[in-house]
């Protein structure tokens, strides 16, 4: 079964960065077998109704994000859309009671192509984004992952892009060490998954250590919550990389 993936995406910078974690992600692929398709979803890409990418030829590459340097603007993703699979995700959204609805216009924002590019550079595997409504429960993003499940089964990997610790007012812009706040957040965080406890998970604002300072609104953490999800059949997950930038901005990949 293909495995899927959480994966922080950090600041748009990251994907001309070089550092550890930039060069794990350059790795990923080398240990993940080559997908026919790949399913992500942004936490750039907010919409109140579930929303599925059905862009049929090349996606436009989407700069949403200003100041940084001028190399990021002149970057692409070419990769082409998977509209059969993008139907496919709206019935199996519709056999679970999930609505949906398609857009065959958007591109892809940098919550998606930033990552895609470190991963499989050469944009040469089908893409199919998906938005993220911060107004659901947190058992219903699970949810939203559990129900594509079965496309693992088929070859399809599934990527929740966004990130455990994410709170821009509180960065240290003098990178000294790491804040114990994040640590505390991150590490309670990793014992509820390793446990599998969808229940502290769900309750994760009341339960966890400092949840305010490192979810201040959850558009970030909830591609975890559906990445998670989508394990929810083997409920195993493995912490596969964590580091941080400017005190507290967390970089972690977690595989379901």
């Amino acid at each position: 079964m293909m495995p899927s993936y959480f994966v922080a995406h950090g600041a748009p910078s990251l994907v001309i960065e070089q550092h550890e974690y930039t060069e794990f992600l350059k790795n990923l692929a080398a240990n993940t077998p080559k997908p026919k398709a790949i399913v992500i979803f942004s936490a750039h890409w907010e919409q109140q109704v579930q929303t599925v990418s059905a862009v049929a030829d090349t996606y436009r590459t989407i700069y949403d994000f200003g100041g940084f340097s001028d190399e990021l603007y002149r970057m692409t993703y070419p990769a082409k859309g998977a509209p059969s699979i993008s139907e496919q995700i709206q019935s199996l959204f519709a056999e679970h009671g999930i609505q949906s609805q398609l857009d065959g216009e958007r591109g892809l924002d940098h919550g998606a192509w930033a990552i895609l590019k470190l991963v499989y550079p050469d944009a040469d595997i089908p893409v199919v984004a998906l938005s993220v409504n911060r107004y659901l429960s947190n058992e219903q993003q699970y949810q939203i992952g559990a129900a594509l499940a079965e496309l693992r089964e088929q070859d399809v990997l599934i990527i929740g892009s966004g990130g455990s610790v994410h709170n821009l007012r509180m960065v240290n812009w003098q990178g000294n060490g790491i804040d114990d706040w994040a640590l505390a957040f991150d590490s309670w965080l990793q014992n509820k998954i390793e446990l599998w406890d969808t229940e502290a998970m769900f309750n994760y604002r009341e339960l966890a250590p400092y949840a305010k300072e490192a979810v201040p609104t959850s558009e970030h953490f909830i591609p975890l919550l559906i990445a998670m999800g989508t394990g929810d059949k083997t409920r195993q997950a493995k912490l596969l990389h964590r580091s941080y930038q400017l005190g507290n901005l967390s970089l972690s990949c977690w595989q379901f």
